[in-house]
């Protein structure tokens, strides 16, 4: 069973000024009226929070839907804008193994990866014996998962009362807010590369390809930032 304990201490955790679940909450209501507006019922947006969960992925399958793509073409597209969470996946998850915990909660808090609260464990998962991490950031997803969905009920209901610039201001939110934390994480030459390269080729790959610029840009910056710390010995 999952230690109610440390599941509440992750609960909390998402609280504070400085907490992402506040960026989160922000473009999820620009989610919950931008599938009002695309004519879902409050019960088929609740239902795409708690599924998809990740802002990027609901963007992509409301955009999708909005230019009449097939079901199989919103699926693949949604599966490559979320596949950006497996190297997160990877850097977290030995994290979190432990020998005493049973495989179901692993399988469980895969749903739980994203950014937002990547962050807020990468953060604390030092102040927690290895045994409860797992228990401890399946109650930070549950927090995040929990606002995500609270948020697209607000954003459903205030639809009406949010116009096109309100909207794009709220959906922005989120990614402003981590790109400051990967520039306040610019502490070693792989993610200032990554960061800074990642900056200048996405805009400069839009002249060439605007449906990849974001994926070429990203690979060639991260590829580049990781022979750098490979020579350099980090």
């Amino acid at each position: 069973m999952i230690d109610t304990k440390y599941f509440f201490k992750g609960f909390k955790s998402i609280k504070g000024v400085g907490s992402p679940a506040i960026a989160l909450g922000a473009s999820f209501i620009a989610i919950g009226a931008l599938l009002k507006n695309l004519g879902f019922s409050i019960q088929e947006s609740i239902f795409s929070t708690f599924l998809t969960y990740a802002l990027p992925g609901s963007l992509v399958m409301a955009e999708s839907m909005l230019i009449g793509a097939s079901l199989i073409n919103i699926f693949i597209a949604v599966w490559l804008v979320n596949a950006r969470l497996y190297p997160m996946t990877v850097a977290l998850m030995p994290l979190l193994m432990h020998k005493n915990q049973p495989r179901w909660k692993y399988y469980l808090s895969c749903h739980f990866i994203a950014v937002s609260s990547w962050l807020i464990m990468k953060d604390n998962y030092e102040n927690i014996e290895k045994e409860n991490r797992i228990d401890f950031w399946i109650g930070i997803g549950t927090a995040t998962w929990s606002v995500a969905i609270f948020a697209t009920v607000i954003g459903f209901i205030a639809s009406d009362f949010l116009n096109k610039d309100m909207l794009i201001g709220l959906a922005i939110v989120n990614p402003i807010y981590f790109i400051c934390m990967m520039i306040g994480a610019m502490k070693t030459i792989q993610i200032s590369a990554s960061v800074i390269l990642g900056a200048i080729l996405g805009p400069a790959f839009y002249f060439i390809s605007p449906e990849w610029c974001i994926l070429f840009g990203g690979f060639i910056a991260g590829t580049i930032a990781y022979l750098l710390g490979e020579k350099n010995g980090n």
